[in-house]
């Protein structure tokens, strides 16, 4: 199982913001979380990436409990947000925005593949 999420909640001082969510996603797997605004999809995102930490529950990545890991350690795993809509990153280039993507990675020779993969990939990048 890639992420498990397991009877999770959060609460944002006396409001109980999630209220037990729990889900798995195996390899491969594409997910959606669909709800209504203030339903808690960010709230559930914010927690499984670190940024929120849960009242209970638990999540697990690739079988590691990475519940109580700080933030900067799950990107290290390679779970993150990328912000849609805002234009967080509008200023930078395409390319700029894909290596901000690789910043976790050392090897230069295997950035420069996947760059090249990708811009192949989407030949209008």
């Amino acid at each position: 199982m890639l992420l498990q999420v397991d009877n999770l909640h959060v609460h944002y001082g006396a409001i109980h913001a999630l209220q037990g969510i729990s889900f798995h996603i195996e390899q491969g797997e594409i997910v959606t979380l669909i709800g209504a605004n203030g339903a808690g999809k960010s709230t559930a995102l914010k927690t499984i990436c670190g940024l929120l930490r849960p009242t209970a529950g638990a999540v697990y990545f690739r079988g590691q409990d990475i519940t109580r890991l700080p933030a900067h350690k799950i990107v290290s795993l390679g779970i993150s947000q990328v912000p849609e809509g805002r234009r967080i990153f509008a200023p930078l280039t395409v390319r700029e925005n894909l290596e901000m993507g690789a910043y976790t990675r050392s090897d230069k020779r295997e950035i420069d593949e996947s760059m090249e993969r990708v811009l192949a990939s989407f030949r209008r990048l």
